[in-house]
């Protein structure tokens, strides 16, 4: 049957295989120009049975207080490294006693490091087994390394902190993620990152630039040197030091004074915009964060119901209360809506809507200055009142809070600052849109009455807060606030050093100043009058729907040329003099006069003392009704609603 097929049958036949042969020969060429020309695998495979590249971690930049006291600094760590292609016969249970670990733990950490390999080269790059060891751990290891083929120790700085404070500032490092890996071809598995404060903020800064060594191997995998003496090894470069504006004096001090509080104090300089402080409590030891312990104690502090690691100065979103009276106060001088000299009547309260919101007993009529003094409800009411609802300025309420709006965001409200650190919140100032929306366009002031005295939707951080007080000593600008003053053989961002203006006519600045003054001398700041300081400042008491109100200040000075601007905002406080203005008090001693007054020790030690935290408000109640009692004042405990 063979001989019967046609001539054609044979000739296709020989075509067939040839075109076979051909096609397998190409493939196979292709395939060996990918492997040669366009993959590394093979190459990495044969230089790391020749080479051993090491990277050799830079020194971290240090950190110092505005002081020249040094904050962060760097200590010999040691981190074990494996190469997973290169572990052969390992005795895992010797390995283990060696180090001091189990046998379960090492078996998930090296499944964790199989996983990460997702393509072949991955086999070759040295990563991260176990970090941190101590020098003990680390000298057993040593002297038995040899028997670990495809381990090896790594010499890489670890942060330490030459104080127990500040932690929000001066944040923290931790293992970068996969994300940080895929956007930055810097890191590598097992690298650390700053993952908070300045740590994060000025990470490119401080990490400096990588080295890398070329160590020659034998056939047994034996370092037998430097390839080439070395030639082509590259050196790390060290990371720029920062220098903060923080005074970590007034920064432990405020510490110390929160204590057994939530709440926050900001202290800014004016004229540069450099914070002097920033406290968030409760806060944690910045060391709990560093070393082995690292992941167990953060998840402690992150189940802590108190939340230590929310950082309240800048993330906290509060009703600022009075303290934003200064600011409406500008707004309605700017727009002709009141002047220095015009009065409103004020009932105990509001008397448009029946008294209320309500207010304490001061004489009426009260004109602009007095009514800073005095933290008046009634006035900023009637003055929202003649700014929305009066069509001869504006031609709808609408109009009329927009242009309300504009002038609060250009005082520094309703947006981030900007300050050079992560996680900074906005706050909040609604628009017309907002109330449109939710009185379906048929709204007045006496419908949104309580943005008058910083309530309702009214939301702000205490560091917009002290910025506030900083534009008001300023007369008129504020530079951005931020914690960082100097940089190693660098200029700092323009954004913090240039004046933004408020747009609104110092004249009236000054008499928003007369008013925060006579707030101190005879108003409800009297508890912070200092004999030698021409202190200028304003109390909030700030309802709280969730429980007891909440204690805000803020103030400046002295008077003329200001050093110092200064919030103080403690959750449950009770009444603004209560707990801020004291607080306030103290920190304005701290910074003028470098320690506390023999006079105001007792004040220093019961402030020190006194807790807003839960379970203890019927303390705080006893200790006002104590105090009522004895001083048989009012003025410095204004029964004010914002």
């Amino acid at each position: 049957m063979e001989n019967n097929k046609p001539p054609y049958y044979y000739g296709n036949r020989r075509y067939i295989i040839a075109g076979a042969v051909l096609l397998s020969l190409f493939i196979y060429v292709i395939r060996l120009f990918f492997l040669q020309i366009v993959s590394d695998d093979y190459k990495k495979w044969a230089d790391s049975n020749a080479f051993q590249r090491r990277t050799l971690y830079p020194s971290r930049g240090v950190i110092y207080d505005r002081n020249g006291k040094l904050l962060v600094y760097n200590q010999p760590s040691y981190d074990i490294m494996v190469i997973m292609r290169e572990i052969t016969q390992l005795d895992t249970v010797d390995f283990c006693n060696t180090i001091g670990i189990t046998k379960d733990f090492f078996d998930n950490r090296m499944a964790t490091i199989k996983n990460r390999n997702l393509n072949f080269g991955y086999a070759y790059i040295p990563q991260e087994f176990m970090s941190q060891l101590s020098a003990v751990e680390y000298g057993f290891l040593q002297e038995k390394l040899y028997k670990y083929p495809g381990f090896y120790i790594r010499n890489r700085p670890l942060r330490e902190y030459g104080c127990r404070n500040a932690a929000n500032v001066l944040g923290n490092l931790g293992e970068v993620s996969r994300k940080d890996i895929e956007t930055d071809d810097y890191y590598v598995p097992g690298d650390h990152s700053g993952r908070s404060g300045i740590e994060r903020r000025y990470e490119n800064i401080l990490r400096g630039e990588k080295g890398v060594e070329i160590l020659l191997r034998d056939a047994h995998m034996r370092i037998k040197g430097k390839y080439e003496d070395g030639r082509h090894d590259v050196a790390p470069v060290s990371g720029k030091n920062i220098t903060l504006s923080i005074d970590m004096d007034l920064q432990v001090y405020g510490e110390m004074l929160m204590q057994n509080k939530s709440g926050a104090i900001v202290m800014i300089e004016p004229s540069t915009g450099e914070v002097l402080c920033l406290v968030s409590s409760p806060s944690y030891d910045p060391g709990l964060l560093i070393g082995r312990q690292r992941s167990d104690n953060y998840q402690t502090l992150e189940r802590d119901p108190q939340r230590p690691l929310f950082d309240r100065s800048i993330m906290g979103a509060y009703s600022p209360g009075s303290t934003f009276k200064p600011a409406q106060g500008l707004i309605f001088l700017q727009e002709g809506v009141v002047t220095k000299e015009k009065t409103y009547t004020c009932e105990l309260g509001y008397p448009y809507l029946g008294g209320h919101p309500k207010c304490h007993s001061h004489y009426s009529p009260i004109s602009f200055v007095p009514s800073l003094a005095t933290s008046c409800n009634a006035y900023y009411c009637w003055g929202l009142r003649d700014m929305l609802d009066n069509r001869s300025r504006y031609g709808s309420v609408q109009e009329a809070f927009d242009v309300w709006k504009n002038h609060i965001v250009a005082q520094g409200f309703g947006h981030t600052l900007g300050i050079d650190l992560p996680g900074e919140r906005r706050g909040y100032i609604p628009n017309s849109s907002a109330y449109d929306k939710a009185y379906n366009k048929r709204w007045n002031s006496s419908s949104i009455v309580s943005i008058s005295i910083g309530q309702g939707e009214i939301n702000a951080t205490p560091l917009q807060i002290c910025n506030l007080a900083a534009t008001i000593a300023n007369r008129g600008f504020y530079i951005v606030p931020h914690v960082v003053s100097k940089i190693q053989d660098m200029e700092l961002d323009e954004i913090y050093r240039t004046k933004k203006d408020t747009g609104i006519n110092k004249e009236y600045y000054e008499y928003v100043v007369e008013g925060m003054r006579a707030a101190v001398t005879s108003g409800t700041c009297q508890r912070m009058y200092l004999p030698d300081i021409d202190v200028c400042g304003k109390t909030g008491t700030v309802q709280n729907p969730h429980g007891r109100d909440h204690s805000a200040c803020i103030a400046f000075a002295p008077m003329h040329n200001p050093k110092v601007a200064i919030v103080v905002y403690a959750e449950n406080g009770g009444w603004g003099a209560t707990v801020s203005v004291p607080v306030a008090r103290l920190m304005l001693e701290k910074y003028f006069y470098g320690d506390i007054r023999p006079g105001d020790k007792w004040l220093e030690y019961q402030m020190q003392n006194w807790s807003t935290l839960p379970g203890s408000i019927n303390y705080i109640k006893k200790a006002e009704e104590k105090e009522n009692v004895a001083d048989g004042k009012q003025e410095h405990k204004s029964m004010e609603i914002g």
